[in-house]
């Protein structure tokens, strides 16, 4: 097995897929690339045995087809301070050693057979569901939403973002309970409703890829597993398995109280003004009157306290109502709009951050916080 590959290209592809692999795996060989040669094609592949992630690099000079598992650490290690340049892998199928030839060396190391690498589960073909999905869109959906996963042990359906299809749409959700994020695109749709759950890791993943590539991603699943086909890249994990909860139970639907603001503005008085919350509970108090909103916290234990004013158009009557002020940040860091609405019913309620304005007229999202209690 000898091939020529340029140094840059090969650390790129590598610093990618090597996302995929766990610094405490079980079985010694998921410590490796699977370097596969036929043809002119060089696949790449990483595996942590829950989510697999693969790709490709087309070669000029190649020789002699195999595959070779090679040690990930020590070859990144090794190309991240190389510079540019043509580099010459030759592996001796006797002993498997691993001869990296560059302009000023030459490196020697030992991989380990190829087919003791973890194959690839497959679709059952019965039942299959699929979606051709704009990679910028997919993008999106998963950027909107995983910061509201949860890491919750006992209910691992909220460690993953739900990912539903049906003829109104695709739908992306959210959720640990406190804040939930729904996104939705109506432009997508697809001809049967199906649904699943993708873990927090390959959703983290796709984030990485999906700006790669600019082509639309094919998605293929059955009831445990999700292919996800781009042009340079697959991936294929496992689901998280059970029902996830019916999230459209819990957002209220008559907030007669509704206050339009800065996004900017307010998220950078929260910032200000969290720093005097108590360190425990990070309790935040809008108090919302008129055309004026009041962002106020205190700690007793340090006699510390904050209030700042800021301008809002507000529809309601006068309230207070509490809420965690580090989650209420994610939100509006989350949302990308100028100016955001806020719809409350009581204080006792969970309320609604939209955007005021939408950047494209076919999506949709919504972000829900639960309140606090605020002492009087």
């Amino acid at each position: 097995m000898k091939f020529v590959v340029s140094s840059i290209e090969l650390l790129s592809h590598l610093q990618t897929v090597n996302r995929v692999i766990s610094n405490k795996n079980t079985l010694p060989i998921l410590d490796n690339f699977l370097f596969s040669l036929k043809g002119n094609d060089l696949t790449i592949t990483a595996s942590d045995l829950e989510t697999t992630l693969i790709t490709s690099i087309s070669l000029d000079v190649v020789s002699q087809e195999g595959d070779i598992a090679v040690p990930a650490k020590i070859l990144i290690d090794t190309l991240k301070n190389t510079p540019e340049q043509p580099l010459t892998f030759e592996v001796d199928p006797s002993n498997r050693q691993i001869t990296i030839q560059s302009e000023n060396g030459k490196y020697t190391i030992v991989g380990q057979n190829g087919e003791d690498f973890p194959s690839m589960p497959k679709i059952k073909e019965e039942s299959k569901n699929s979606l051709n999905i704009e990679s910028d869109a997919f993008l999106t959906g998963i950027e909107k939403t995983i910061f509201a996963t949860a890491d919750d042990e006992l209910r691992p359906v909220m460690n993953g973002v739900l990912f539903e299809q049906g003829e109104d749409g695709v739908t992306f959700v959210a959720s640990d309970a406190h804040k939930l994020v729904r996104y939705r695109r109506n432009d997508i749709t697809a001809a049967a409703k199906s649904s699943f759950i993708l873990p927090k890791k390959p959703s983290s993943l796709l984030r990485t890829i999906l700006p790669k590539d600019d082509q639309p991603v094919n998605v293929e699943f059955d009831s445990q597993n999700v292919f996800f086909v781009l042009p340079n890249y697959r991936m294929v994990c496992r689901l998280v398995e059970g029902n996830y909860p019916a999230y459209n139970s819990v957002i209220p639907t008559n907030n007669q109280n509704k206050i339009t603001i800065d996004r900017l503005a307010l998220l950078s008085a929260l910032k200000r003004v969290s720093v005097y919350s108590n360190q425990a509970s990070n309790l935040i108090k809008l108090s919302i009157d008129s055309d004026q909103m009041t962002v106020s916290a205190q700690d007793l234990d340090f006699s510390i306290a904050a209030k700042e004013h800021l301008s809002c158009q507000y529809d309601g009557a006068a309230m207070e109502i509490g809420f965690k002020s580090l989650f209420l940040i994610e939100i509006l860091t989350n949302l990308s709009s100028s100016d955001v609405v806020l719809e409350l019913s009581d204080p006792t309620r969970a309320g609604l951050i939209l955007p005021a304005e939408k950047e494209n007229p076919n999506e949709d999202i919504l972000m829900l916080l639960m309140p606090m209690m605020v002492n009087s």
